[in-house]
């Protein structure tokens, strides 16, 4: 099927949240998300429409969502990227030595999975932070639990490798995320 790989819009936030509230269902969250489908149900609409128009196209160059949309308009699945800067407070993990990207909310619904759909989106991912402007983002990052075997598989497909960092989960602290990298050609 071929997929149309766009920003999402402010306007869209409820299929933001649809799309969301899908991935926090599926048997991996527990190892892919730091949310849970609880938390993420609980969040007022105000909530949803910040999220969306803060990945938006419109928004700047900080965050950015993208999906893949399936020619029926229906959304197959998402990719989150966020510019991280030297001296910021990352979010999660560790703090940023270089401007960097950082991925997160990688969703692809069970029915288009494996079908190189995770290729386009990261493509669309890295391949945005790779065109912002100066300063120059060197490398892009993402952590997988240390559980989540399939994930870790994509992402070496990808082209991540091992940094060798890890950070303790902030709700299990005895579970790691394992940091992965691609850092930016010459």
């Amino acid at each position: 099927m071929d997929y149309v790989i766009r920003p999402v819009r402010a306007e869209e936030w409820a299929r933001v949240k649809d799309l969301r509230l899908a991935a926090l269902q599926d048997p991996a969250a527990p190892v892919a998300f730091l949310e849970t489908y609880e938390q993420g149900v609980a969040q007022p609409d105000e909530f949803w429409q910040g999220r969306a128009a803060g990945a938006a196209e419109s928004s700047g160059d900080e965050v950015r969502q993208f999906i893949a949309e399936a020619p029926d308009g229906r959304w197959a699945g998402t990719i989150s990227v966020l510019i991280e800067r030297p001296g910021e407070d990352p979010g999660f993990g560790e703090p940023a030595k270089v401007h960097q990207a950082h991925v997160v909310g990688v969703y692809v619904r069970p029915e288009a999975r494996g079908s190189g759909l995770a290729d386009q989106l990261f493509r669309a991912g890295v391949d945005w932070a790779w065109s912002l402007g100066e300063p120059r983002i060197e490398r892009v990052r993402l952590y997988v639990h240390e559980n989540n075997p399939r994930a870790s598989a994509f992402y070496r497909r990808f082209g991540f490798v091992p940094t060798g960092e890890t950070v303790p989960e902030p709700d299990d602290p005895t579970a790691l995320d394992l940091e992965y990298e691609i850092v930016r050609p010459v």
